[in-house]
Formats: structure tokens, sequence, C-alpha cells
């Protein structure tokens, strides 16, 4: 087990119980030994569905079964693993993927399309779908709605601490609960960037407003962070909603009687995002880039996430350096319009540099105090329009070379 992340949480939330959601968590020895590996989460009849994947052309047989069962919109069963990623295993990864989806079908009673699969760990190992699938009949005997903390850690892989957060919104006058967890430490790079997240909600939501409302949230959170800047192959956000609440009916994501339940939703999934920084592998510096006067919106990002995926700017941040060229280095390559000449670079609060140049008598004592903390603020004012947008990163440090470099061993 790698030590906890400095900038972990104090403690893990509670999380309620919710309405239609089971939980149960067992060790089926898929790599790791005497610790639980797999997760089965059970939804009431009627549960409805959204997700977001991986871009990534690599994508794992999890991923591809998914893609296709997220079509129906319906779901009974999510079933996670851990320590085998079960990508790029070709037709044998396909067919242990959907020998693990046909047992988990029978199991709980429904159809095929209603069972969702992911999993983490490793890539290009066959998957041994039949130690996952001869622990399905203690999974089942096993569900109870407490079981958020050992879900949590039970999809974990180089993660030092497990992952979670809850809200309430009010839809209309009846109040509803949205739980999450989420892994993720390396291989963290938008188009999404987690490895693994799933979240329940007792709203009654059709599965395509749920659809636009996860889009929308899932492009504020997880595509506002990295790690690393690689995209996994396996990334999974899902968002069941049971109906349970028995919330008014609504029909459109744009509904006002959704504006709570969208701001909790994007709310719990930043929570969560910023949760995988902090636990970034090596990770000893949590940095928020907060990028303004660029061109759009989407060219705010770009900029924001071209600083953060500087192996330079992360090392100098890592060395507790001010190094404030290195950020107008990534700003210039980001091959957004930008002006030399408009540009200004604050750190901790304190402008270092503008108009092209260092800022004239400024003060490098609080900076460099602020460099020496957990929680670094990164500011650039690009300075030719009203775009912006916010980025999460963390430092990169020797620890994240220990830990990749023994991964498999």
């Amino acid at each position: 087990m790698l030590p906890k992340s400095p900038l972990a949480p104090e403690g893990f939330p509670e999380l309620p119980a919710i309405a239609g959601v089971d939980l149960a968590t067992t060790a089926a020895g898929v790599r790791y030994k005497s610790r639980d590996d797999v997760l089965l989460m059970r939804f009431c009849e009627g549960t409805r569905v959204a997700g977001v994947f991986t871009r990534s052309l690599t994508a794992g047989a999890p991923v591809v079964w998914c893609k296709q069962a997220l079509e129906g919109g319906r779901a009974r069963a999510f079933l996670v693993n851990s320590g085998n990623a079960n990508a790029f295993t070709g037709n044998r990864g396909m067919e242990s993927a959907m020998r693990t989806v046909a047992a988990t079908a029978r199991s709980v009673g429904c159809t095929e399309t209603e069972v969702f699969i992911a999993s983490t760990g490793v890539i290009g190992e066959v998957l041994p779908d039949e130690r996952i699938t001869a622990k399905l009949d203690e999974l089942m005997g096993r569900l109870d709605r407490s079981g958020w903390e050992a879900a949590a850690r039970a999809i974990m892989t180089t993660d030092t601490f497990p992952k979670a957060a809850t809200r309430k919104a009010m839809i209309g006058d009846v109040e509803v609960t949205l739980n999450g967890i989420a892994k993720g430490s390396g291989m963290i790079a938008p188009d999404m960037a987690t490895m693994l997240s799933f979240v329940a909600t007792d709203a009654d939501l059709p599965a395509e407003v749920l659809q636009r409302l996860l889009t929308a949230a899932n492009d504020r959170s997880f595509n506002s962070i990295t790690v690393d800047g690689d995209t996994s192959t396996s990334d999974t956000l899902l968002l069941a909603a049971t109906g349970r609440a028995g919330n008014t009916k609504v029909e459109r994501a744009g509904d006002p009687l959704l504006r709570d339940f969208a701001r909790a939703l994007e709310s719990l999934l930043i929570d969560l995002a910023h949760q995988v920084v902090r636990d970034g592998e090596g990770a000893q510096k949590f940095v928020t880039i907060e990028v303004r006067g660029a061109a759009s919106a989407r060219a705010a990002r770009r900029i924001g996430l071209s600083i953060a995926n500087s192996p330079l700017v992360k090392t100098a941040i890592a060395g507790e350096d001010a190094n404030w060229g290195r950020i107008v280095m990534a700003v210039g390559k980001a091959g957004e319009k930008a002006d030399r000449d408009r540009l200004s670079v604050a750190i901790g609060g304190v402008t270092i540099a503008e108009k092209g140049q260092p800022r004239e008598g400024y003060d490098e004592a609080p900076v460099a105090a602020h460099m020496k903390g957990r929680e670094i603020l990164i500011e650039v004012d690009i300075g030719i329009g009203r775009g912006k947008a916010t980025v999460w990163t963390c430092d990169l440090t020797h620890g994240y070379i220990d830990i990749n470099a023994d991964y498999r061993s």
C-alpha cells in the first residue's frame, strides 16, 4: 500500500442510503491479494442511466459494451473490478466482458443491456472473468444500502484513499439525494478525465435529461482536471437515477425545476474530480489555474490545460519555484490566440509579470511563501477577450516515477 496522500481529505464522508440502491463488495483475486476488488451496485426496476466515457481509440472492452448498453437508457446493475483493465485484449477481452454481463444479468434478473461493467488496472492482460462471476452469488447475498465506503475502496488501484461525495437538492418541493464515488490517481487527462466514477440518485428523471445534465457537469469537472496528460483506456462515468424520490416529472434538462439538481450534480462531480487530483500519483501540491481574458471559454480551458500539463511548470511547482517564464511558455504553445504584451501572470494573488515583462518592484517574499504551501493558485489574464476557465492539477514529483516504474511488478 502506498502512503496516504498529504492532500487527502480528513476522512470519508457519511453517505446516506439511497432508495433503490444496494451495494456489495468481495475479494475475487483478480490481481490483488487479501482485499476487495469487485463491486456490485444493484438498482431497482425502472432505474434510468446516463454515461460519459473515454474518447481513447484503444478503449477497453467494458467501455465498448457500456456505450452500446447506454442506448437502452435503463440500468439494474453496475459490476466493477479493479486490478485488470480488460483493455487491448482483443476478442478474448470482449468475450470475457460478455460472459460477465450475461452472468450478472442472470443473477440480478434483468436484461443484459441493463448491466453496465467497468474495469481498471493493468492494460493488455486477459481478464480472469471466472474469478468475478464465481463471486456473484456471494455479492447478491451481501447487498445492502450502507456499503459506500467499501465500494469506494474496492475500485482503487494506485489510489491512496477512497473518494466519495454526497449532495442534496430540491426538485420542486421534493428533496433528492446524490451519492458518488470515484477512483483515479494516474493516467488522468480530459476526455473524460478520471478513471472510474459512479453516481446514484433517487431523483425521477428521464435518461435523456440525465444525459444532458451529466455531460454538462462532466465538462466543468472531470474534463477540467489533469494529473499527467494521459487519457485512460477505461474512463467511465455513470449516473443512475432510481426514481424513488417521487419528485414532479421533468421532461427538459433546461426546466427551472432542475436548477438546484444541476447545481448539486456539478458540485458533487467537482468534489470527486478534486479528490482525484489530490491523489495524483506522488502529488504534494494541489494546483488551481484560473485563466481569463481569452478569446473564448474553450480557448481559456485549452490554455489552462497547456499550463497544467507542462512538465516544466509542474516540476517548478514541486520545487517551490515561482518560475513564471514556464507559465508564459505554456500559454504560447497552447495554440490559442494570445498577445505577449497584454499577458499578465499572478501566483498566490500577487501579479509577477505583465505587459510582456516582469512587474517592476513586485515583492517576491509572499510568492515564495505561497509556493511552500499545499494549495497553489496560478492566475493568467490573456488580455484579449472575455473567455475564462478553471483547471485543476497537481505537481510532478519523483514519486510519480517511482509508482509508475513499478506498476506491473
